[in-house]
């Protein structure tokens, strides 16, 4: 139990402003005794900011992750395995053993997280305990820092609730080092109170952290973040795997602590909980702070499509309506480093990710240094909607959907072209779709390399990044799609001056606010009250305002808001969300969560990836088949993987410490 609370072991940096402290702990540790850490304000701050470095890079989510991530859904898919880190994959295929977890050197050891947030919490609780110990600071000075040390322990504690489930919570107590096993055995608390608590310490960090940061400081925690967090975990609270009903009784029905026989997930439903969560993404909003991005449309914009009758609102100017915006840049810009992430409106939480930015390489063709392997399933390529805002199977007249032929001419916009001989399939699409995919006859700039700037890449199996022209078997994308989200036109891998525009990573956007706020609301039947900041404040279901918050994401993508048709049925509402963060938050980390707490996992995931036909050349490539790769057919649907396994040592150590559900004791 020991190592629980000691273990020390480096990791990325996500507070990216204390990159500089990354030596300060083993300097500490190994230097200067703890006492004198609390001698002077520069050390107790030394020692905060490097606490950070026990989080993962919050943009490392594909591959030697802490999270299964999108490989671990159907928004994403690899040739690459276990093999090369790509910890999802495994998930996916119950590869992933809580013995191999506890193992140091194992193959998905990244993926336990356990110890290094309890590195956390205890450092955080040793600078609550011995704050006062410095006598060089102010009691502002102090305030500030135990706000932070909160948020970071609070941060901890939602970091192992959402990947691992229910934690130990110890509170601020500073466990001893010296004693006997008895003394460290206790029990997981229940979903619940992880919730309560975790939130309650962000609701007591946020009265101490500042509104903003600075540009220097981004990544640090500010009051937006702690609210950001507080309305997410109550969405998730609220959801219906959490939230009693037959998708909680199914997988966490029997599922009870064995020191007093209480359930882990509550079996009753309690419909104040979307009310709260309501409350919190609202709070948010109230900011005032925060607000999606856009760039103003100029010569280069795509015209707004025509005939748009469903939404009155839709050719007002932006905000009210989608006018004078360029749609795709209001959304690429955020992903490719062309925006300024540390002064992005939309950025409620972010960090810059250095993992990223080297991880687009896993999507760049092949022809230019890339490992072209990182695809994208075809269920998504269907999701996005067309230019109009209908879907594929409901297309109006004027922007037809066809899969077959090919598009006769080039189309330029927004600094993006489309090629001409493009696959009618990816024509009349919508901006989200053309700043996030890469599909065959797709154009890449490259235009940081002056060597070889342009080029066309072909997926087809002759083609030069398809299948058969890979200089490695596993390099091509299984697909016939990559993911192009966080890939600016400059960016290349190889070739005189080729190099990549910097990442950041929205661990919260505001688009995530919004639809939050949404979805809580369309889950109300009748009014509820509830304080906040001790103001009571009551919801319902009110139509104008999930219209408000949910038409503004759409707007920003140049798509039309809900009809009132649409607002008046709650089941399509809850339909509409759930497509809509598909497409939004594609490769965010978000589908992962999302389909468990919406109880949709074992229905996403039993529908098989599919994709173009990459053993097929022009004649053949045009269909939708499921790839010959042997990781589609391992691929299994089990209860078990709702949770990642608590390392199997720290379970067997510990009579009081239950297993999660499915998994080895």
């Amino acid at each position: 139990m020991k190592k629980i609370f000691v273990i020390l072991i480096p990791f990325t940096v996500i507070f990216t402003s204390c990159k500089d402290f990354l030596s300060i702990d083993k300097y500490f540790s190994d230097e200067i005794k703890l006492d004198s850490v609390f001698t002077e304000k520069r050390y107790v701050e030394a020692y905060l900011w490097a606490t950070p470095m026990f989080f993962d890079d919050e943009g490392s989510l594909l591959q030697n992750t802490g999270t299964p991530g999108p490989l671990a859904t159907d928004e994403a898919f690899t040739a690459m395995g276990v093999q090369h880190g790509y910890n999802g994959v495994a998930f996916a295929m119950d590869q992933v053993s809580a013995r191999w977890l506890a193992a140091p050197g194992a193959v998905n050891e990244r993926l336990n997280i356990w110890p290094n947030m309890y590195v956390v919490i205890r450092r955080c609780n040793t600078i609550l305990q011995r704050i006062d110990e410095a006598g060089d600071m102010t009691t502002v000075e102090k305030f500030k820092i135990t706000g932070n040390a909160r948020f970071m322990r609070a941060y901890a504690y939602y970091k192992l609730l959402l990947n691992m489930g229910p934690p130990i919570l110890v509170g601020d107590e500073l466990v001893a080092n010296n004693e006997s096993l008895d003394f460290y055995d206790r029990g997981r608390c229940t979903y619940d109170e992880a919730v309560e608590y975790i939130c309650s310490e962000l609701e007591e960090a946020a009265k101490y952290l500042d509104p903003k940061t600075s540009i220097m400081d981004f990544g640090r925690p500010t009051r937006g973040a702690a609210y950001g967090l507080i309305a997410r975990l109550r969405l998730y609270h609220a959801s219906p795997l959490h939230n009693g009903g037959d998708i909680a009784r199914q997988v966490y029905g029997t599922w009870r602590r064995k020191t007093d026989d209480v359930q882990y997930v509550s079996q009753t439903y309690d419909e104040r909980r979307w009310a709260l969560a309501a409350a919190a993404a609202k709070r948010v909003i109230d900011l005032n702070q925060y607000s999606l991005h856009t760039v103003i449309s100029d010569n280069s914009t795509k015209g707004m499509p025509v005939n748009i009758t469903s939404d009155a609102d839709y050719y007002d100017p932006w905000p009210n309506g989608a006018a004078g915006i360029d749609h795709f840049k209001s959304y690429s810009d955020m992903f490719t480093g062309e925006a300024v992430a540390a002064t992005n409106p939309e950025f409620v939480w972010g960090c810059n990710s250095s993992t990223l930015t080297g991880d687009t390489r896993m999507a760049f063709p092949n022809t230019n240094g890339g490992w072209n392997g990182m695809a994208v399933p075809q269920k998504i390529i269907d999701a996005y909607s067309m230019f109009d805002g209908r879907a594929i199977d409901d297309y109006s007249p004027d922007y037809p959907y066809s899969e077959t032929g090919f598009s006769p001419a080039q189309e330029m916009f927004s600094e993006y072209q489309l090629n001409a001989n493009v696959y009618n399939m990816y024509v009349n699409r919508e901006m989200r779709f053309y700043a996030s995919i890469g599909f065959t006859n797709g154009f890449w700039p490259l235009e940081s390399c002056t060597s070889s700037k342009t080029t066309t890449i072909s997926y087809l199996f002759d083609g030069n990044n398809g299948k058969n022209t890979s200089s490695d078997p596993l390099n091509h994308t299984p697909t016939g799609y990559v993911i192009k989200k966080f890939i600016h036109r400059q960016d290349a891998w190889n070739g005189d001056n080729a190099r990549r525009m910097p990442k950041a990573y929205a661990i919260i956007r505001y688009a995530d606010i919004l639809l939050m706020y949404a979805e809580a609301l369309n889950n109300l039947t009748q009014s509820h009250t509830v304080e906040v900041d001790d103001v009571a404040q009551t919801y319902s279901r009110d139509r104008a305002e999930i219209g408000k918050a949910f038409n503004q994401v759409r707007h920003r993508a140049g798509l039309p808001g809900l009809t009132d048709s649409e607002l008046a049925g709650v089941a399509t509402v809850q339909q509409l969300i759930e497509k809509e963060r598909m497409v939004e938050f594609l490769f965010e980390n978000s589908r992962y969560f999302d389909v468990r707490r919406w109880g949709k996992y074992e229905e996403s995931e039993s529908q098989s990836i599919r994709g173009m036909n990459i053993e097929g050349n022009a004649d053949s490539y045009y269909r939708r088949v499921v790839p010959n790769s042997s990781l589609i057919g391992a691929r299994v649907v089990h209860r078990k993987l709702h949770l990642v396994p608590l390392p199997l040592d720290e379970v067997r150590r510990l009579p009081s410490l239950d297993q999660n559900p499915g998994w080895e004791n």
